[in-house]
């Protein structure tokens, strides 16, 4: 069954790419779950369902009466269970009010014992019997409206209504004398109608709640890293529509030991549609670029954007002999020195996202250091506007990418060893980059992003969409029971029966 309670849960990991929120709060991931999602939730919702159902056992039924002529009869049915269990058909239609969950054509197949006994007015004579029984319900209707709420940042889940009806049912005596009885055990049949309908819903309810903690209890943060985590606290009303359930995060990062809530960081989510190319996925995810860009902010008020380079593909270039021709000066006073580059972003990295491409654009110093003895030498800096696009895309469950260099600019920023000729120094710069920036940040680009995707599912055959200040994430997903759910699931039905 908790497994059953995970499958509504994922319906808090999705977004419909065309999807608009009105904003009271600030949330930078959007997260909604289609028609064609809702469906496949509510495919492995029957069928999680269905499997805590099988084997429960009903409340015994018994009747007493005083027939004319036969005295007291006194009649039980016993160890009622249900063996088995088929749904022709089922749907979930989300609306403005509630989610409404409505399978019909259900059929259940129940075995049970049966006792029969009266004494009769003629003398103090008790004749009794008894035997087993197939008992066959068909035509029934179980609904189930669910309602859904933000609370404090976390998501209410309420049954507002759960009901089931039972049209027919056909019961099959065996053992003893059961010919002559089962003209009397079909007047049985209203009470095991209601058995079943009472025990299945009151099953569903108590999943319901338990579905309910479960929700609650949720973290409100996903750890990226061992500083930095994914503020998923919950912001603004669930949005039910006619074919989709919505739902908006903050969705910036914090650092591990932060408290919640985080200052705002002045972005604007202006959520303007993005539309899949293919409408039948199941779900996208949009980001933000805000969510990049509080990455960068962390990391660097954190101070992990400094580096001491001294190994680089070229090491001819850590040492003065390699700039003697194209800073003389440098040679000429630390001749044949052991050299760093200082590189030190002055400013956080800015992630800009348009219709054509993710990008960014970095701010940093390159301090050139000449290594005498144990003295470290500061000898010039360079000032470095480096523009860098991306391709973004997605492995697993995490949103990963690798950035290339477009162009960047430079300027002394001062010197100890006189004027610098900056076109000189140029290709220098650029093998710098290329060799030694751009690796180390693709690098960190290569563990991606943890999407808020519940355990146990996939993204697949997943499409990238960039529009302005966003990229969506449009992706079917497929579903995995892991074998420690299995146990849950085995130790939730033994307690339940």
């Amino acid at each position: 069954m908790q497994s059953f309670f995970l499958l509504l849960l994922l319906s808090s990991s999705f977004i419909h790419g065309y999807a608009q929120f009105q904003s009271k709060n600030q949330g930078f991931i959007s997260m909604l779950i289609t028609q064609n999602g809702l469906n496949f939730v509510k495919d492995l919702l029957v069928k999680k369902a269905i499997s805590s159902i099988v084997s429960l056992q009903l409340p015994n039924i018994e009747k007493g009466t005083k027939i004319p002529f036969l005295g007291n009869v006194y009649m039980v049915l016993s160890n009622i269970t249900i063996y088995e269990i088929d749904v022709d058909s089922s749907n979930v239609k989300p609306g403005e009010d509630g989610i409404l969950i409505l399978a019909s054509g259900v059929s259940c197949n129940l075995s049970m014992n049966w006792y029969y006994s009266y004494s009769t007015w003629i003398g103090p004579v008790k004749i009794s019997d008894k035997g087993s029984a197939q008992v066959q319900v068909e035509g029934m209707e179980v609904e189930l409206k669910l309602g859904l709420e933000n609370q404090e940042g976390s998501l209410d889940l309420k049954l507002k209504d759960c009901s089931s009806s039972v049209k027919d049912i056909s019961i099959k005596l065996d053992g003893g004398a059961s010919w002559l009885y089962q003209g009397i055990i079909d007047a049985f049949e209203e009470n095991i109608g209601s058995a079943v309908e009472n025990a299945i819903t009151k099953k569903l309810g108590e999943g319901i709640s338990r579905l309910d903690s479960y929700l609650k209890s949720l973290p409100k943060e996903v750890p990226v890293d061992d500083q930095s985590s994914l503020n998923v606290t919950f912001v603004n009303d669930v949005l039910l529509s006619e074919s989709s359930v919505g739902f908006e995060t903050n969705g910036l990062f914090i650092g591990r030991n932060d408290s919640l809530p985080i200052p705002n960081l002045g972005y604007k989510n202006l959520k303007l549609p993005i539309i899949c190319t293919n409408l039948s996925k199941m779900l996208a995810i949009t980001l933000d670029e805000a969510v990049f860009n509080s990455a960068s902010s962390l990391y660097y008020d954190a101070k992990f954007m400094h580096w001491i380079v001294d190994q680089i593909p070229d090491q001819s270039l850590l040492n003065t002999a390699g700039w003697r021709f194209i800073i003389p000066q440098l040679y000429k006073k630390y001749p044949n020195h052991e050299m760093n580059l200082n590189i030190s972003l002055s400013s956080p990295p800015v992630v800009k996202i348009s219709n054509q491409k993710a990008g960014a654009v970095v701010y940093a110093d390159l301090t050139i250091d000449v290594l005498e003895e144990d003295e470290v030498i500061p000898v010039a800096c360079i000032s470095l506007m480096i523009q860098a696009s991306g391709l973004v895309k997605i492995n697993g469950n995490n949103l990963v990418g690798t950035i290339r260099l477009d162009s960047f600019g430079m300027s002394l920023k001062w010197s100890n060893v006189g004027n610098l000729r900056m076109y000189l120094i140029q290709p220098v710069m650029w093998t710098i980059i290329e060799t030694v920036f751009l690796p180390y940040a693709n690098a960190h680009l290569s563990k991606g992003l943890p999407l808020p995707i519940i355990h146990g599912f996939t993204l697949q055959d997943a499409e990238i969409i960039l529009s302005t200040s966003r990229v969506a994430v449009c992706s079917d997903v497929a579903f995995a029971e892991s074998e420690s759910d299995r146990h849950i699931l085995q130790s939730y039905n033994s307690l339940s029966r």
